[in-house]
């Protein structure tokens, strides 16, 4: 399992890198197949924002469902336990889920094996040395651009376009614990978003995408 932590707008430790590493040992107990991990440590810099200016970001990896825990504290060693206490109760809730369809399995993502030639690499290549685009072209990129002349600053982040139930988007949003899932529809194809009103109350936006 690899396991990566990086900063933004803040240095990482070696001390709390391992610190992290040692933690995260428990993913492998309830997501054997976790393939890789991701920590992102971020500093609000507010004064007044002093008690949650260390937020720590966890997502997993496997061949299943993303799933992905954040909080924020006054310390980050406090964030980090608080965000694995989330990870892993929605780490049990998968492996549970898994358990009860037995071999059903939910939605897998297969990642294409890369054959790259020369003419590939020169094509990477010319694209990391060229300027950043206005808006992501890869999945999970991430682009940030100031709007217009303001102090305004909108960040876009690609998502590859997945098929599933309005059931499925229900449960992946909860694993990811937004307050809304984005997805296709696998039996309308509409590009639709779920979302959580209250309780357990939960609502369906559908995009009419007919050509004018």
């Amino acid at each position: 399992m690899e396991i990566v932590v990086k900063g933004r707008n803040t240095e990482v430790t070696d001390r709390f890198r391992d610190h992290v590493e040692e933690k995260l040992q428990k993913i492998e107990q309830l997501a054997p197949r976790a393939q890789r991990v991701e920590v992102e440590v971020l500093h609000e810099g507010n004064p007044s924002q002093a008690d949650t200016s260390e937020r720590i970001e966890i997502t997993v990896r496997d061949k299943g469902p993303v799933i992905r825990a954040e909080a924020a504290a006054s310390d980050r060693y406090g964030a980090l336990d608080l965000a694995l206490d989330k990870l892993f109760e929605r780490l049990r809730r998968a492996r549970d889920r898994r358990k009860d369809h037995g071999r059903r399995s939910l939605i897998q993502e297969k990642a294409e094996p890369l054959n790259l030639t020369p003419e590939d690499v020169n094509v990477k290549k010319e694209k990391e040395e060229a300027p950043q685009a206005s808006v992501p072209t890869v999945p999970g990129e991430e682009v940030e651009n100031q709007l217009g002349d303001s102090p305004v600053l909108v960040r876009q982040k690609l998502y590859e376009a997945r098929e599933m139930s309005v059931e499925q988007a229900l449960y992946e949003m909860e694993l990811v614990g937004h307050d809304f899932y984005l997805f296709i529809d696998e039996e309308t194809k509409q590009p639709c978003a779920v979302y959580h009103r209250r309780g357990w109350t939960y609502g369906v936006i559908r995009l009419d995408v007919k050509a004018q």
